[in-house]
């Protein structure tokens, strides 16, 4: 779960260039990413570009914070805990950690739990050229893409990415597995929900949304 390859075949390009490219490519023609920029084993690029969008996500959460602080923004009803609330150096040993070992732990064990979903599926036809969990995690960390902007003091963004970044992990996992898009809406769902919903605060934006709106 943890190989690194030197020099894979079809996989992605190291480099700062390379991590922009993949943002852009995977929230313009998802499908075709998926198809082409994930390869067994190659989880270097995929890791990194998870950390590069929580590390976004985060300083931005940590500006608005602070910006709240001194009156100059409202977060309206978002509670902002994480690394906001932290001085500066404490929050870089913080954010270092999420970085370094809250991701990639996370992306891991979710990964996991997809795998272990997905193993029935191993039995039927249509999914026996299913991809591995190499596979799963890639798909994982490059639908986080649209989370990048989820730091911000918005409950309508934050609902609109996270749900945009579960929408392009369903569809990572039935082009990858080579699953039904309904089958991969259903063994996906669970892992979504972890990624999307508590880990970028998806359902938290959801429920501000319902109260202002009465529900």
């Amino acid at each position: 779960m943890t190989q690194w390859v030197e020099n894979p075949t079809g996989g992605r390009d190291r480099g700062p260039a390379a991590l922009v490219r993949a943002w852009v490519e995977i929230l313009r023609r998802p499908r075709r990413f998926f198809r082409t920029g994930v390869a067994p084993g190659d989880q270097a690029p995929g890791l990194v570009f998870a950390a590069t969008v929580v590390l976004f996500e985060e300083v931005s959460r940590y500006a608005v914070v602070k910006l709240a602080q001194r009156g100059l923004l409202s977060t309206g009803p978002f509670d902002y805990p994480a690394i906001g609330g932290f001085s500066p150096g404490v929050a870089v040993l913080a954010l270092f950690a999420i970085l370094v070992f809250v991701t990639p732990a996370t992306v891991h064990l979710t990964a996991a739990l997809q795998t272990l979903l997905l193993l029935p599926l191993g039995l039927l036809p249509v999914a026996s050229d299913r991809g591995g969990v190499s596979e799963t995690v890639q798909v994982m960390c490059y639908a986080m893409a649209p989370c990048l902007l989820a730091g911000l003091p918005s409950a309508e963004v934050r609902v609109l990415v996270t749900a945009w970044g579960a929408g392009l992990y369903l569809l990572g996992t039935a082009v990858v597995h080579n699953i039904r898009h309904p089958v991969a809406a259903i063994v996906g769902a669970v892992p979504a929900a972890i990624i999307f919903g508590y880990g970028f605060r998806g359902f938290q934006a959801v429920s501000v949304l319902a109260a202002d709106y009465g529900f």
